[in-house]
């Protein structure tokens, strides 16, 4: 009996144990389920964090100006995630975690219980506390216009076979105004054309732009016709929340907004105009003012690929198939003979290809090609028509000028008539200084009315480069230009010289190809076919076109004969830029030239003009 009591009372202490066991169980149990609890809102956080990480990153692909910036949010994010990851983890493996998953598991059956319990008794190692990381420095992004924006596709199939081309490489600046910063929701063609003309903010969309914008406010708002993209369904028919909050966003901060029509019934976009303070269109037809596309000098110009061209007359169908984006197009421009368009071609496809010296037609022409694109240039500029659209909404339109001062030294008075001729065909000319007889000055201001004549008279035995040197001290343009007077120059000659300041990056303009003619012999000869626009080692003085304060920097060698050698040695040494033009709209004109003789092609017996002057 009284084995039989206490087998009895060891079973209630023992109950008892396990009912306080039990009541200590259930008490973590609860903790446990506190803690799971808590565990569940860190993983929302988690998820919150991650959700916040991925459109961070997508910002950052989307958002270049705020790169650095984004990548200090990112790193504190991904950092705030592994810790909320880590406590996690932690809450995991920790022994009162366990204990609470071993009761839950066992609560029914008492030998899994204690079989749980074992295994929840054991050490477990836990996950090592994240540490913050220090953010790498980001590579400077380079925002010059077309520093991200390069040609891709090199290669260009015809009848079967495969042509590999050297891409164009598009500009990067610089910029025409860098006072004036424009934000900018066009399409590739537009934005192409625009990006040199302003600081260019691009790539906001509806949802973000009020956290890009404010990075660098800009002074106006042009919105293009845009089909596509983030923007097309706020334009399109009524419109949208995000083109109002953007529109409101600017009437707050004074910035002017401007609507562009390019292309689309402008009916479709007529309710979103209104919206706008000022409406352009590129239509003549549309009864708003014009806004046409015009050719970018950045990247519409005579510049050729690394490759030269095909020996090949393509069609434009050929030459652009569909999928090119617009930098390859811009390659695509320079590698014909020839492009044969079919009738309808936009205006402005024709100008384009026109500007990158590619002939139109069935004949790879150059004198053709160099007269079309010449009248390219003329119908106007991108520069040009922003330069009126700025002035119609009242911004500054102020850019650096081609003004020329032109230098012409006559020291043989038998030239004068001639000379003075020469100059008077000239358009641009804003300046000039002439050195040479008494009657110089008066016959000078009569044959430019409209420009500031300035006279020094001639000293005996002052060479011709020490006259070059006293005159440039008086020019005032941005360009100086030499003259010879024995030369010949055609009435396009400065214009087509100065054109090269629009695209190229050389201080120093002028002709290392070019047309000459020797009295002697009657022969016409063509120096250098091949040195047309490329920039190499010395153009010859007859041609010079420079930058005013380039040239007072190198100044004139006290030389009559050689004073251009000297400085176009200089400009090698001092790693100044020379860039050769096209061959035409002017003549070199020598009684006799041995060394013209020895370097240069015979064209034919008879007069030079004919083949220089177009």
């Amino acid at each position: 009996m009284s084995t039989e009591l206490e087998s009895t009372r060891r079973a209630l202490r023992e109950a008892v144990a396990q009912a306080e066991h039990a009541a200590e169980l259930a008490r973590l149990l609860d903790a446990v389920q506190s803690r799971l609890a808590e565990a569940e809102s860190r993983a929302e956080e988690v998820k919150a964090l991650a959700d916040r990480l991925s459109e961070a990153e997508e910002r950052l692909a989307d958002e270049r100006a705020a790169a650095d910036k984004l990548r200090k949010e990112l790193a504190e994010q991904r950092y705030q995630a592994e810790v909320a990851n880590w406590k996690l983890s932690s809450i995991k493996v920790a022994r009162w975690n366990r204990l609470g998953d071993a009761i839950k598991t066992g609560k029914s059956n008492p030998v899994r219980l204690a079989k749980e319990l074992k295994g929840a008794a054991r050490p477990v190692k836990r996950p090592t506390a994240p540490k913050r990381k220090p953010v790498a420095a980001a590579r400077a992004q380079d925002e010059r216009p077309g520093a991200a924006y390069q040609a891709t596709a090199t290669t260009r199939t015809l009848g079967g076979a495969s042509f590999k081309l050297k891409p164009y490489r598009v500009p990067t600046g610089p910029n025409t105004r860098p006072h004036i910063t424009a934000a900018v929701v066009a399409e590739p063609h537009a934005e192409a054309l625009l990006r040199y003309e302003w600081r260019q903010t691009t790539g906001f969309t509806p949802r973000d732009f009020a956290r890009v914008l404010p990075q660098e406010v800009p002074h106006l708002l042009l919105v293009e016709s845009v089909t596509q993209g983030p923007w097309a369904e706020e334009l399109l028919g009524e419109p949208g929340e995000g083109l109002r909050a953007l529109l409101a966003w600017c009437a707050e901060r004074g910035i002017r907004t401007v609507f562009w029509h390019t292309h689309g019934d402008p009916a479709d976009f007529a309710a979103s105009a209104g919206l706008f303070e000022h409406r352009f269109s590129a239509d003549p037809a549309v009864a708003w003012p014009r806004l046409p596309f015009g050719v970018q000098p950045r990247v519409h110009n005579p510049l050729p690929l690394a490759g030269g061209r095909i020996d090949r007359v393509l069609s434009l169908d050929q030459l652009l198939p569909d999928h090119l984006a617009y930098p390859d197009v811009l390659t695509s421009y320079r590698w014909p003979a020839a492009v044969t368009c079919p009738p309808g071609t936009p205006t402005w496809r024709l100008a384009e290809l026109a500007a990158c010296g590619t002939p139109i037609g069935d004949d790879p022409d150059s004198r053709r090609a160099h007269v079309a694109l010449r009248r390219a240039y003329a119908s106007g500029t991108m520069t040009e028509h922003v330069d009126a659209l700025l002035q119609t909404i009242g911004l500054p339109s102020a850019r650096a000028t081609l003004d020329v001062s032109v230098l012409l030294a006559v020291p043989d008075v038998t030239r004068m008539e001639h000379a003075l001729a020469q100059v008077g065909r000239q358009n641009g000319i804003t300046q000039l200084i002439v050195i040479g007889p008494p009657e110089a000055e008066q016959r000078a201001r009569d044959t430019l009315p409209g420009a500031d004549v300035i006279h020094r008279p001639l000293q005996p035995g002052m060479t011709v480069g020490a006259m070059l040197g006293r005159g440039l001290d008086l020019c005032e343009a941005d360009l100086v230009a030499v003259m010879d007077p024995r030369d010949v120059y055609g009435s396009h000659y400065l214009t087509d010289l100065r054109r090269a300041f629009l695209f190229g990056t050389a201080d120093i303009v002028g002709k290392a190809a070019f047309y000459a003619h020797l009295r002697k012999p009657q022969a016409t000869l063509l120096k250098q076919p091949d040195a047309e626009y490329t920039y190499l080692p010395e153009i010859t003085g007859g041609t010079l076109l420079a930058r005013r304060n380039t040239l007072r920097e190198l100044g004139f060698a006290d030389l009559t004969d050689g004073w251009d050698e000297v400085l176009m040695r200089r400009c090698r040494e001092d790693g100044i830029k020379v860039f050769s033009a096209d061959r035409f709209g002017y003549v070199r004109v020598r009684d006799e030239d041995r060394w013209l003789l020895g370097a240069a092609h015979l064209v034919e017996y008879g007069s030079a003009e004919p083949h220089a002057l177009i």
